[in-house]
This record gives C-alpha cells, structure tokens and sequence, in this order.
C-alpha cells in the first residue's frame, strides 16, 4: 500500500519565499464579494503533500477541508503526478472536446467497474462541464427529457450546486432570494437526528431520528398520492445520501431504501448526488451502497478528477432518449483530469481506501463525541466515514420542542479561527454556518487523526475562553467514547443509525 509513504509530514524541500500579506491584500482588492474560503482560511499556500499544506508564513497546516472533499489522494499523491507527468509527456492534446482519446477510454474503463451494480452493464455515462453544479444540470435535463415533465422533487438542507437548475433544488434560501424563481420545485422534509424537521424525540434519545425520518416517508407519500397536494407529475426527486453543505446529515439506510421504492413504484427517475459524497469518502465506494439502493442517474464531480476539474453522470441505458449536443460544454475533455481521474480510482480500489476510510472514520466519530464529553457547546456530532460534522449550540438557549439548542454561528466561526491558528484547517456548514465541518484525504494517518482532535479540542476551548465563559463541568461519563449524559450532546453515525460506532482508539 502506498499509504504510509505519502503521510505528508515532511517538508521536503524548502518552501519558496513570498510575501503572503502582500498577495493577501492584492486578493482582497481584486477579487469578488462572492470569494468564499479566503475570507476565513487566510493562507497562502505554496507546498503540500498528503494531508499537508505548507504556507507562505512558513507554517504546516494539516488540512482537513481536502479541496471540499476533492482530494481523495491528498495533495500530490504519487500516483496522481505521475499519470499526469506521463500524459504531459506523451505528447497527447489536453484539450479534445468530447472526442475519443487513450486516456478517455482508460478512465471510462476503471469508472465503469467501480459503479454500483444495479446501474447495469449498458449503464450510459454523459461527460459534462467540469463541475459538479453542471453534471447536476444535466441530470435534471436528462430526467425531464425523458419523462417530459419538469416538477423536481428535492429536500431541505440539500446543496446541489450554483447554477439555475442546481440552485433551484438547492435548500439555501440566503443565495436564492436575490435572484427570480427557476422551475417548479417541491421541497420535502430530510429526516435530521437533531433538528427533526418534524420536532419529535429529545436531545437524549438517539432513537428521535428514524421516528422523523418514518414521519417523512409517510408525508413524501401522502403528498405524491393526494388529488389536492398540488404536486405535478414529477420529473425526477433529487437527493444526497449525506447532505455535505447542509451541515453533513446522513441519510438514514431504511429511509433511503423507502425512498427508493416511492419513486419506483410511482414511475419517478430517482437522481443521486454523489459530487461529495463518492470514491470512498462514506466508507464504500458509493454511498448508496451502505443502503444498497441503485439510483437511475448518479451523479459525479470532485474525487473522481483526482483534484482536476471533471464531471459525469452515470444512468440507466433506458433513459438515453436526449438528442445530440442536448447538454455540452467546452471543456468535457480533460485529458489531465481523466489520466488523474483513473488513478485515483484505481489506487483507491488496489488500497481498500472504503474500508479503511470506514475504520479511521469511526475513530473520528468517537474522538469528536469525546471531546463534546464536558462541552455543552457541541450540541451534536456525526457523520459517516470520513465525511464528519459537529454542530455547535448555545446550551444557554431555549431548547426547541425536540430539545436542540439554539445553532452558535459565532462560536463556530472562532472555533474555525482558533483550529486555523493551531495549524487545523477545517470548515463550516449546515444551518446559519454553525456545524463544523471535517473532510480529511482519504490517505490521512492515524497519529494524523489524533493530531486533528487534539488541536480541535483546544480550539474549542480556546474559543469559548475568547466569548467570556468557560467549558462547563465534565458529564457523567457514558459508554467508552460516547457522548456523556449532559444537555444537548448526541452521537450519530448516520441519521437515524441504531448501531454505535467502533470507539477503540487505535495504534498511532
């Protein structure tokens, strides 16, 4: 396994020598209101490796954000420069359109053997501009295509991109009121283990999430059912196995399936988003696999490029009814990406990168429900492999009915400055930006791993100091590496999940 040898914890050679405040500023002074991550990781990176970025300020940061799930591999894997050093070198044109090339047809190969099962052997791939927001576009195109209906059906606290189609099915109401309406969308309830939509079950009771997901399996139902629900003939339900941007919430196995059987019994093309959540990133390959559902159009972006813009669609054979040129894009064709593409998916496959993924993700699981031990702040961690999230609260706050405090986007928001100043880089999401958010490479190590929980520990600590109180009191300590009996804390391996993950720490 190549794992061990890119941990990415060496420097290597030096870092170059450049003026990180002056760039800083030219960024801020050049560049749009609309900039996103700069404004809260103010670094400038130069070198990295692995799990490792190394800044202009000659500081290491240990990056847990992976390019927004992107690098599977990590920064620079070995793998990945050499595909892409040897296509350089191969003389082959970089830029083909949608044509034919060597490098196309190896990465179609090694895509194709990785997808689910049910998709088919006559499963049909669509390359699309390189990024996620349009392969969502296509899909949504393809379904009303060939259903020749246009109503999407999509759920609360989904993110499925920025361009028309994409926002439209997209939850965020803060980037949508600005801009007019686009198509004919009915939003349905996501079931959430903490902030049930349907305000059942208590902050106490890890068993309040299936009563809310089977509360919105029964309303998804009565609603496509009844004369007067005002719900026209749908073209397609979108959906996340694990709502990334929406402050990472897995769906729960058996309300999937449920889901699943709604559209197929009713005629209704089923599209999955896997942009975050595939290439391992959940523990399988696919995230749909922990359910065993098999969607009819599948949707691709991020991992899949091995860090190179590239965007597909996979479905069912059935539905290829659109006509030439019905969705294309300039920049289909990315040879780098798909030479990227190709070993990333391979390594991840010759590794066993989904099971490993499964066993370090449970690690980070119970780490974070160990440190919510004592800190009434961290109203709620899950996730699912290593796809993670820890919603922070205002425990002074009133409780809503089913006993979730009050989201804290501030603390959040130092809890992120505070990892950032410890060498932590991770991120925000979810409801008003209060969840925070871990994405690791795939290749992370274990001490890796400790080193990241430790340094988020202190951070949280350092920030509630920097808000004028204090952690509160250790809670009466529950099972080994599960949250304590305090207010607001739970544990979730995936919404509505009755099993409790592998807590043992393991060997670093």
């Amino acid at each position: 396994m190549t794992i061990s040898a890119h941990s990415g914890t060496n420097a290597g050679s030096s870092v170059p020598a450049v003026d990180a405040a002056a760039i800083l500023t030219r960024q801020r002074s050049r560049e749009s209101a609309a900039r996103t991550y700069a404004r809260t990781l103010p670094i400038v990176p130069v070198r990295a490796e692995g799990a490792i970025i190394h800044g202009a300020d000659g500081r290491r940061y240990l990056d847990c954000l992976s390019g927004a799930g992107t690098l599977a591999l990590g920064h620079n894997h070995p793998d990945v420069i050499q595909a892409i050093s040897e296509t350089l070198a191969s003389g082959a044109p970089l830029h083909t359109l949608d044509l034919a090339t060597p490098e196309k047809d190896a990465f179609v190969e090694e895509l194709r053997a990785s997808l689910p099962a049910g998709l088919g052997p006559d499963a049909k791939l669509h390359f699309c501009g390189p990024s996620g927001s349009d392969a969502v576009e296509a899909a949504i195109k393809l379904a009303q295509t060939a259903t020749g209906n246009q109503t999407l059906l999509a759920f609360t606290g989904g993110y499925h991109g920025m361009t028309a189609g994409a926002l439209a099915v997209t939850g965020n109401v803060a980037v949508k009121n600005p801009l007019p309406a686009s198509g004919s969308v009915v939003r349905l309830p996501f079931p959430h283990p903490y902030r049930c939509p349907f305000g059942v079950g208590e902050a106490s009771d890890r068993n309040a999430g299936p009563g809310g997901a089977q509360l919105s399996i029964s309303y998804i139902e009565r609603l496509l059912d009844d004369p007067l629900g005002g719900v026209t003939s749908p073209a397609a339900l979108v959906v996340e196995p694990v709502q990334g941007e929406g402050g990472v919430v897995p769906a729960p196995d058996e309300w999937l399936t449920a889901v699943r059987e709604i559209t197929r019994r009713r005629g209704i093309p089923m599209i999955v988003d896997e942009v975050q959540t595939g290439v391992a990133r959940t523990g399988r390959f696919w995230a749909v696999e922990h359910s065993g559902i098999t969607p009819d159009i599948l949707v691709m972006s991020k991992a899949i490029g091995g860090g190179q813009p590239l965007a597909v669609i996979a479905y069912r054979a059935e539905l290829d009814v659109w006509l030439p040129g019905a969705h294309t894009g300039t920049f289909r064709g990315n040879q780098l990406a798909m030479a990227a593409g190709r070993a990333t998916l391979r390594r991840v496959r010759l590794d066993g990168l989904d099971d490993r993924c499964a066993r370090l993700g449970a690690r980070m699981l119970a780490g974070l429900a160990e440190i919510s031990h004592g800190r009434p702040q961290i109203g709620h961690v899950r996730g699912r492999g290593l796809m993670l999230g820890a919603e922070i609260v205002d425990p002074s706050g009133e409780p809503d009915s089913a006993g979730a405090y009050p989201a804290d986007p501030r603390l959040a928001a130092l809890i992120r400055a505070e990892s950032l100043h410890r060498g932590l880089i991770i991120e925000l999401g979810g409801r008003h930006s209060a969840v925070i958010r871990l994405l690791p490479p795939l290749i992370i190590t274990e001490a890796q791993i400790e080193r990241a929980l430790a340094m988020l520990a202190d951070a949280v600590d350092a920030a509630v100091r920097r808000l004028g109180s204090t952690p509160a009191t250790p809670a009466a300590p529950g099972p080994p590496g599960l949250p304590g009996s305090g207010p607001g804390r739970r544990l979730h391996a995936g919404c509505g999940s009755r099993e409790r993950p592998d807590t043992g720490r393991e060997a670093t």
